[in-house]
């Protein structure tokens, strides 16, 4: 039998250099204050851009979604799960995207797997940049393509992987990158990656996980940001960070979406979204369509703390989104800046190694619309307390 007490010795390791990860117990809904631990925080950590959530439109619409279509979806969708609220949200995805067709998946790591692998084979290349989440890279390795990686946002280097992979005889070559990288909160260049992609014929695929519902017209995410329509061949997006839900999709052509409706094992192997989620999400999209005033808030309250932080002489490294990462760079120092935060009352997670590369510990600061502008000064006041405490600032 193995002895598992040796997992508690790596675990032991990881906390002496400052990488445990610490799973906190929310008593609270998601919103700008959480009762954590027994704890009343600021939230400073969640995905929940828009304070979705806990909206009361969306939690009315998951109500009459199980009144009406009950609490599951019974089977998978390819055999007897298709429920016509299903084709619903997927019908009111595209039009929000402004493309032919939408597939929707349990989540937006199983939509990453969902597309991938259908596309392409041992023929084939699969280009990535370095930094590409974790969803792309395991959909990647679960082909039998051959990988090119590119670093991050340089595409004069993935122009030469483009050419290496074309010596190679790549039949099919498939650029895949994500829209938000979400460590660091900068964008990538997306023009100049179709740009390549249409003098070497290749597909471009982009996870806008972190720019849906924040980039845009109203949130319509990265290629709405860049006037791309009809240039990305694939957008892969998420209803569980801005939408404030759970499950993702996959964006593109009515032939795309056929031929995943065929192919995509999440879609065929797995159930889907239950009334309650879809219902909730068909709300979303509707609400987002109808007005940006959600949108607006989380950039102004975003760039209100990202100055008010840089004043003080915090790094923030090269966000270009509401993700604010405040670069500490030690592990150990980012964990205990953290912990000293929680202690104050702030909610504020350490991400360090393998999450992001060693040296480049951090704390991510996630901005939300449901902050108040007293919120974000009372945070801003805990981070110059601690940050002249710890030694990071002066």
């Amino acid at each position: 039998m193995f002895d598992f007490d040796v997992l508690k010795d790596e675990m032991r390791e990881l906390e002496e250099k400052g990488l445990l990860v610490k799973i906190r117990t929310l008593e609270s809904p998601q919103g700008a204050w959480l009762n954590v631990d027994g704890r009343k925080v600021l939230n400073m950590c969640s995905n929940n851009y828009l304070g979705l959530c806990f909206d009361e439109e969306l939690k009315q619409a998951a109500i009459e979604g199980i009144k009406k279509w009950g609490v599951g979806p019974g089977a998978v969708r390819s055999i007897a799960g298709t429920l016509d609220l299903h084709n619903e949200l997927e019908r009111e995805l595209a039009q929000f995207k402004k493309v032919e067709a939408t597939l929707v998946v349990q989540s937006g790591f199983n939509a990453n797997q969902a597309v991938i692998g259908p596309i392409v084979s041992e023929e084939d290349a699969i280009l990535s940049d370095e930094l590409n989440h974790a969803s792309i890279i395991d959909g990647v390795r679960l082909t039998k393509a051959k990988r090119y990686v590119w670093k991050h946002k340089d595409v004069a280097d993935l122009e030469e992987q483009l050419k290496a992979a074309k010596a190679d005889g790549a039949r099919r070559m498939l650029i895949i990158t994500d829209g938000v990288f979400s460590m660091d909160g900068d964008l990538a260049p997306l023009p100049e990656i179709v740009e390549k992609a249409e003098k070497y014929g290749a597909i471009v695929m982009v996870d806008d996980a972190h720019g849906e519902g924040v980039l845009g017209s109203n949130g319509r995410g990265i290629v709405d940001h860049f006037h791309l329509h009809g240039k990305v061949d694939i957008e892969v997006g998420t209803l569980s960070k801005a939408f404030g839900l759970v499950g993702g999709f996959i964006a593109g052509k009515k032939a795309l979406i056929d031929y995943l409706k065929q192919k995509a094992r999440p879609f065929l192997f797995s159930s889907s979204l239950s009334p309650a989620e879809t219902a909730a999400a068909i709300a979303a999209v509707r609400k987002l369509s109808s007005s940006d005033e959600l949108v607006k808030t989380l950039w102004n309250n975003a760039e209100y703390f990202k100055e008010r932080l840089k004043s003080l002489g915090f790094d923030t490294g090269h966000s270009e989104t509401p993700i604010t990462p405040v670069m500490l760079y030690d592990a150990k120092l980012s964990s205990s800046f953290s912990k000293r935060l929680f202690e104050e009352g702030i909610f504020a997670s350490s991400i360090g190694f393998p999450t992001v590369p060693r040296g480049k510990a951090r704390l991510r600061i996630m901005i939300s619309a449901a902050h108040s502008r007293k919120d974000l000064d009372f945070a801003i006041s805990k981070f110059e307390m601690i940050g002249k405490e710890l030694g990071v600032i002066k």
